[in-house]
Parts: structure tokens; sequence; C-alpha cells
């Protein structure tokens, strides 16, 4: 179903995983889509096989995500839909864990974000969407998570305050929280694979269905929160 029609949509990170099914997703349903990422050659064959606008913006520069905002402005002028999904995965006990990595995943995941929906503001025409990408973790404390969560409870409260701030233009703006999803971004922990399927069987515990999500799943989901169908959802 052609629901969005007419829509022209920006998906961070959408050159792999959830970003990725996302733009497909979106695409299927008839927006105009624009995706980004940190790597030309990975945007350059995500955006040739979906048949979408790539360009090259790092979440983690503020100066990249405003020549991002005004590379869109001048192509497409406004935007009906945010996808703000470029993030990272990190693993580090608090007692282990170093600046470096604390300012990495901070960066990306939640400054990166926040200032992505601050430069796109202009941007979004009235009765436009902005979904966040966070995550389960962000209430489902786990051991060696405290940076990762903390950064998507971060978004969360972002996108409740962005929804009262954005609510008199009539722009939504909720969020998706997925628990374990079988993407790529899982296996640049670095892990071994007993430490790998240790991590996995940890995550599966905690889930009802004892099985991960696929991003097609997300996706769906994504699509959903940018339709009429959700027009009355906002800071979720």
């Amino acid at each position: 179903m052609k629901n969005l029609g007419g829509k022209i949509a920006l998906v961070t990170g959408g050159n792999s995983g959830i970003g990725y099914a996302a733009a497909k997703e979106l695409s299927l349903q008839g927006a105009r889509v624009i995706i980004t990422g940190r790597r030309q050659e990975a945007v350059n064959a995500a955006a040739e096989e979906l048949g979408v606008t790539g360009f090259l913006a790092d979440q983690a520069s503020v100066s990249a995500i405003e020549h991002l905002a005004a590379t869109v402005k001048d192509r497409f002028g406004k935007v009906d839909i945010l996808f703000i999904n470029a993030g990272i995965v990190s693993g580090s006990a608090i007692e282990t864990a170093t600046e470096e990595t604390f300012d990495q995943v901070i960066g990306i995941n939640y400054k990166g974000a926040y200032f992505t929906l601050s430069k796109f503001i202009p941007l979004l025409n009235d009765g436009a969407s902005i979904v966040f990408l966070s995550s389960n973790t962000a209430s489902m404390h786990g051991a060696n998570a405290s940076i990762y969560s903390s950064s998507k409870a971060a978004l969360n409260s972002v996108m409740k305050a962005a929804a009262i701030e954005l609510a008199p233009r009539k722009i939504r703006v909720n969020s998706v929280s997925p628990g374990p999803t079988q993407t790529e971004i899982l296996n640049k922990l670095g892990l071994d694979e007993a430490a790998r399927k240790n991590l996995d069987n940890w995550m599966l515990e905690r889930v009802p269905l004892k099985q991960f999500g696929d991003p097609g799943d997300v996706a769906k989901m994504v699509a959903y929160f940018c339709s009429d169908a959700a027009k009355f959802i906002y800071g979720r």
C-alpha cells in the first residue's frame, strides 16, 4: 500500500541493519527516501540497491549534520519523515569504562541524534513525523551496558520533550524500542564465538518469545508511526 506517497523521508544510518530495512519499507509505501551513512562506499551501494538517494554524513559531527541539512534543503526543500536511526553499540563495565568509549557512544547515539533533530526542525513540514531508534535497554538494564543504555534513555527523554515543543505544528515525535535484533551491529562488538553466544543467550532469556527480531519487523513499526494510522500517537 502507498500509505506514504508524496512524502520525503530521511533515514540516518540507512546503509545497513534497521535503517536499511526502514528505508526499504518507507520506499515501498511510496515515500521518496534519503539515506545517510559514514562510509561512502556503503552508502552508495545501499542507495543503488534501494533505489533511493544517499548522502555521506557522520552523525558524530555537528558540522556534518549542518552540511547534510543544507544539502537536503537545497535538493529536496522540506522533509515529512525523519527517522533518527544512526547509532553504535559498545559494551563496558562501569569500572573499566574509558573516556574514549563514553565520548564515542554518547557522541553518536545521543549528541548526534539530538543535533540531527535540532538542525532538521526548520526543514520539517507541519504535520511531519519524527521517529527515534531507541532500545529496550533504556529501561531493561544489564551489566556492561551502562553507556549504551544511558544514551538510549537520554534519547527517550529528548523525544518526550520534542513531542511537546513541536505539537503546535502537529509534528509527531515517537521512538521505537526494539529488543535484540539480528543486525551487523552486534558483530562489531569484537566478541569471540563463545562470548557472542553467551551474549545472545543472555538477551534471549529476557525475551518472552525467545527469539531475535528481524530488521523488517522494526521497519514496519517505523512506517506505521509515520503514517496517518498513527496520527494521534505522539511522545511514545
